[in-house]
C-alpha cells in the first residue's frame, strides 16, 4: 500500500504508491492457495456488491486525498455479533493482500496471533520512505454480504508493540497514523491469498525476508509464518464469490471530479452481475515467478518496461518519459506538467502471451490542482517512476487507469469461464 504523502499546492495531497505491500513488482512473493478454489453461487442477489468511492478521505489529513479509492468494512471479534466495528475510509488496493487497520481507529480488541514459538506474531511492512509495524490479529471481516471468518489482519501502530527492530525501521519514519497513512486502513484484494506466501512459510521460505517477527515485551526476532497465520486477502476466504474481484468506476472528465462512486463486485462468473468474457484477459506472474502479480511488460515509447502492473492503490500513472515536461513548483516534484493535454499510447503484455493496446492522456498536475480545490479524482494525473527501485523499467497503471473501465482480478489457482488465475482483465 504506499502512502508516501506528497503535498500539492492549494492544500491537495497526493499519496504515492511506493510501498512493498501495494505496488506490484515490489511485493514479496505471494501464493500458497489454502482456501477451496471452487466458487459456488450465493442465493442472495447483490450481496456481493460493495460501494467504493474516490473522495477527500478521512478527517485528520493535511488536505483532501487525491485519486484514492475507499470503501467501508465491518470488523468483528471472531465469533461475535456484538463486538463489531464498521470502519470507513479503508483504501482498496489490487496490488496487496489483506486488511490492515490503524490501531488509532480501532475500538474493539482483536486477539493477537501467536507465532510458532508462542510469542506474539508482529509484521513489518516497509515502504520506500518509511514503514508500518503492528501485530497480526484475528478477525471476522464483512464486506457487503460476504464474510471471511477468523482471518489474520494487521493492526498498525498498536501501543502494545513499540519495540521496532532496526531492520524494519531502516527505511524511514513510522507510518502508523491516519495522517501518515492517508486512510483508516487498507484492504488488499490482489491475485494471491496471503501477503507473503511460501516465501515466508516454514520449510520453504526464510525469516530473513523480514516480514514477520516473534515478539516479547522487550525484543522481536525474525520468524517464518505458516500460511494460515499470514495476513490474508479476504476474498478467497469467503464461502462464495471467492475467485476474484471486479472494480467498476465511471469515466472522469479531463478537468477532474469532486467525487467518484463505483462498485467492487466479489466473484467472477458466480452471479448474474459478475459475468466475464467481454474483457481482454492478461495473465500475470504467479507466486513462483520473479515478480508476482506483474504483467510481462508494458511497451511504451519504444521501451519494454518489465516492472509493469495494474494497481488501484497508486494514485497516478507512474512511468518515465523525458519528452514530457515535469512540474517545477514546490509540492509537485516528479509530477508531469505538459503545457497542454498530451495523448499517449501503450501496450500491456500478458505474462503468458496476449496483449492490449490502450490510450491515455497526461495533463498538467499544477493546472488540475488549481482548477477546483474540491476535486479529488483526476484521470490524467501522471508522474515519473524515479522513486521506484527500478524506475527505468517501471510502468505503474494506477487508479487513473480504472476510470471508465471494468477491471477484473482473478486469484491464483481459481477458475472462471475464461481461464485460471492469476490474471487481470479489462
Amino acid at each position: 500500500m504506499g502512502n508516501i504523502m506528497r503535498a500539492m499546492n492549494r492544500g491537495l495531497i497526493v499519496s504515492l504508491c511506493l510501498a512493498a505491500a501495494a505496488c506490484g513488482g515490489n511485493s514479496p512473493t505471494s501464493g500458497g492457495t489454502t482456501p477451496d478454489p471452487t466458487p459456488t453461487p450465493t442465493p442472495t442477489p447483490a450481496s456481493n456488491v460493495l460501494s467504493v468511492v474516490v473522495d477527500g478521505g478521512p478527517a485528520g489529513l493535511a488536505g483532501p486525498s487525491v485519486n484514492t479509492l475507499y470503501t467501508t468494512v465491518t470488523v468483528c471479534v471472531p465469533g461475535s455479533t456484538t463486538q463489531c466495528q464498521t470502519i470507513d475510509n479503508v483504501q482498496v488496493d489490487t496490488q496487496s493482500y489483506g486488511l490492515r487497520i490503524l490501531a488509532s481507529v480501532l475500538t474493539i480488541s482483536l486477539p493477537v496471533v501467536a507465532a510458532s514459538d508462542g510469542n506474539s506474531l508482529v509484521e513489518c511492512t516497509q515502504f520506500v520512505d518509511g514503514y508500518s509495524w503492528g501485530p497480526v490479529a484475528t478477525a471476522d471481516l464483512q464486506m457487503s454480504g460476504e464474510t471471511a471468518s477468523k482471518i489474520p489482519v494487521q493492526v498498525i501502530g498498536s501501543s502494545n508493540f513499540t519495540t521496532v527492530p532496526a531492520a524494519c525501521s531502516a527505511t524511514g519514519p513510522a507510518e502508523d497514523t491516519v495522517a501518515a497513512f492517508g486512510a483508516n486502513g487498507i484492504v488488499g484484494i490482489g491475485n494471491f491469498p496471503q501477503d507473503c506466501g511460501e516465501a515466508c512459510a516454514p520449510g520453504v521460505g526464510s525469516a530473513a525476508n523480514g516480514d514477520y517477527y516473534s515478539c516479547t515485551a522487550t525484543a522481536c526476532n525474525p520468524i517464518t509464518a505458516a500460511l494460515n497465520l499470514q495476513v490474508a486477502n479476504p476474498v478467497p476466504f469467503f464461502p462464495v464469490d471467492n475467485n476474484g474481484t471486479m472494480i467498476i468506476l465511471p469515466s472522469v472528465a479531463e478537468s477532474g471530479a469532486a467525487t467518484v462512486t463505483g462498485s467492487l463486485i466479489f466473484g467472477i462468473d458466480t452471479e448474474s452481475n459478475n459475468a466475464s468474457g467481454s474483457q481482454t484477459v492478461l495473465t500475470v506472474q504467479g507466486s513462483a515467478d520473479p515478480l508476482p502479480g506483474n504483467l510481462s511488460s508494458t511497451t511504451f515509447a519504444g521501451q519494454t518496461l518489465t516492472n509493469s502492473f495494474i494497481d488501484s492503490g497508486s494514485n497516478a500513472l507512474y512511468f518515465n518519459d523525458t519528452s514530457i515536461a515535469q512540474c517545477t513548483a514546490s509540492g509537485f516534484t516528479g509530477f508531469y506538467c505538459p503545457p497542454s493535454a498530451t495523448n499517449l499510447g501503450a501496450t500491456l503484455n500478458g505474462y503468458a502471451g496476449g496483449s492490449a493496446a490502450v490510450s491515455f492522456t497526461v495533463d498538467n498536475a499544477m493546472t488540475q490542482a488549481d482548477n477546483d480545490p474540491s476535486y479529488t479524482a483526476f484521470a490524467t494525473l501522471a508522474a515519473t517512476a524515479d522513486t521506484f527501485s527500478t524506475p527505468s523499467t517501471t510502468f505503474d497503471w494506477g487508479l487513473p487507469f480504472f476510470y471508465g473501465r471494468t477491471v477484473i482480478n482473478v486469484i491464483e489457482g481459481y477458475t472462471t469461464k475464461v481461464g485460471t488465475g492469476p490474471y487481470v482483465a479489462f
